[in-house]
């Protein structure tokens, strides 16, 4: 064997060695990827996770805000109002959140009123099939999450939710923080340049509890199982008449509201 093919055979085994070793770490990497929510002894499990928001019972838009500020504060969601809000749960227009609906003779509430808008953890998400590096995926039981470690903020998923349910961290959202009260040590603070979105709180369903929203509610919201007939969420859409954001793009939204 001449000195040029042994010199290429040992460098083309090392690169083979260094390949198969990055990939190996790469692997183990993401067999522990940050950003993954892990079951716990008292996990609330479901087939797909849906909620019933009951907009009879909140007679004004004020009744939502308790639902706003629990639902911010257990996730260290940022006070920066104005072209940088980070909203994970808000309020708009009736026509503003389903424009679908072309009734011009529906309730004054309609006209008038505000919505409570989050992320609809859709059946199928087109933020999932867009999103480079897998920081959107959807869980096994139906919630669209986020792994903000692997987010390089190219924002392919904002541009691809129909609903506007995402945002944006121009600035670091750390000194944005309410001032009057200690960030949540349970949820981790975001850092600049990620994109961030309601999970219907898949870490505390991990541990036990239902959405930070669904508790401030007092029952007006409920939070189960779509695919349990028995559920109190499909009880409720059974019982009562139902609307969706959207339903035309075929998305299959995961949040339904009473109307």
């Amino acid at each position: 064997m001449n000195t040029d093919r042994r010199h290429f055979l040992k460098i083309a085994g090392i690169s083979a060695f260094a390949l198969s070793a990055g990939l190996a770490g790469r692997a183990a990497e993401a067999a522990v990827a940050p950003g993954k929510y892990e079951h716990g002894p008292n996990t609330l499990h479901a087939g797909r996770w849906g909620m019933v928001i009951d907009t009879r019972k909140f007679p004004s838009e004020a009744d939502y805000l308790p639902l706003i500020k629990a639902c911010h504060e257990a996730h260290n969601v940022p006070n920066q109002p104005g072209p940088h809000e980070i909203k994970w749960m808000w309020l708009a227009p009736y026509k503003e959140g389903f424009p679908d609906d072309e009734n011009h003779y529906g309730p004054e509430k309609f006209k008038t009123g505000k919505f409570p808008l989050l992320c609809n953890h859709c059946e199928n998400p087109p933020c999932v099939r867009v999103c480079p590096t897998k920081a959107t995926y959807k869980m096994e039981d139906g919630i669209v999450a986020m792994d903000y470690h692997r987010c390089i903020g190219c924002r392919f998923c904002m541009a691809a939710c129909p609903f506007g349910a995402r945002s944006f961290n121009f600035i670091d959202p750390r000194i944005a923080m309410p001032s009057d009260k200690a960030p949540n040590p349970a949820y981790p603070t975001r850092m600049p340049g990620v994109v961030e979105k309601c999970t219907f709180c898949a870490e505390r369903l991990a541990a036990g509890k239902l959405p930070a929203c669904v508790e401030a509610s007092g029952g007006k919201i409920l939070f189960g199982d779509l695919n349990n007939p028995k559920s109190d969420v499909r009880k409720a859409l059974a019982e009562n008449f139902s609307i969706r954001r959207k339903p035309s793009l075929g998305t299959q939204p995961g949040v339904y509201y009473l109307v």
